[in-house]
């Protein structure tokens, strides 16, 4: 037996600022409190779809509306961190069809922080906490990355 194999589902969790940021915008949700005693990892556990996972999901399949939420929690937490760390405020929008497709953009004043075409949006999840920390993370330094590119544009 390999250590992976002794590693919880999702791998173990990270210490990262975009996945503190994800769980508060869950919590946020949590308005009678049922989260509470739950751990962030916990929280975050829909976003861990492992290789065995997603070989079981369907290749075609209409999205379930908790996954097209998660997703947009996933980008609402870049365009917070971004905030966060630049001062900017940024939203995202999204239009994801019935059958998985769709697109995603990130918006910081007149600057398009984040354009992204999304399909398969069904199977939508990292095999470790360590590869949705990294995502995030990537996403967030790139907006920040533009917005000191064209600050003028950013807070237009």
């Amino acid at each position: 037996m390999s250590d992976a194999d002794t590693l919880p589902r999702g791998g173990l969790y990270p210490v990262s600022d975009y996945l503190n940021q994800l769980a508060s915008i869950i919590r946020a949700q949590d308005s009678y409190g049922h989260w509470d005693g739950k751990s962030d990892a916990e929280l975050l556990a829909d976003y861990i779809v492992t290789p065995e996972e997603r070989r079981e999901i369907p290749i075609i399949c209409d999205p379930e509306p908790e996954v097209i939420a998660r997703i947009e929690k996933f980008y609402d937490a870049v365009g917070l961190l971004v905030e966060k760390r630049t001062g900017v405020m940024a939203g995202q929008m999204a239009k994801i069809n019935h059958e998985g497709f769709g697109r995603i953009v990130l918006i910081g004043g007149s600057l398009v922080l984040i354009s992204k075409h999304l399909r398969d949006v069904h199977r939508f999840g990292f095999a470790t906490y360590a590869k949705l920390a990294e995502a995030g993370e990537k996403l967030t330094a790139d907006a920040v990355k533009k917005i000191e590119t064209h600050p003028d544009a950013a807070r237009d």
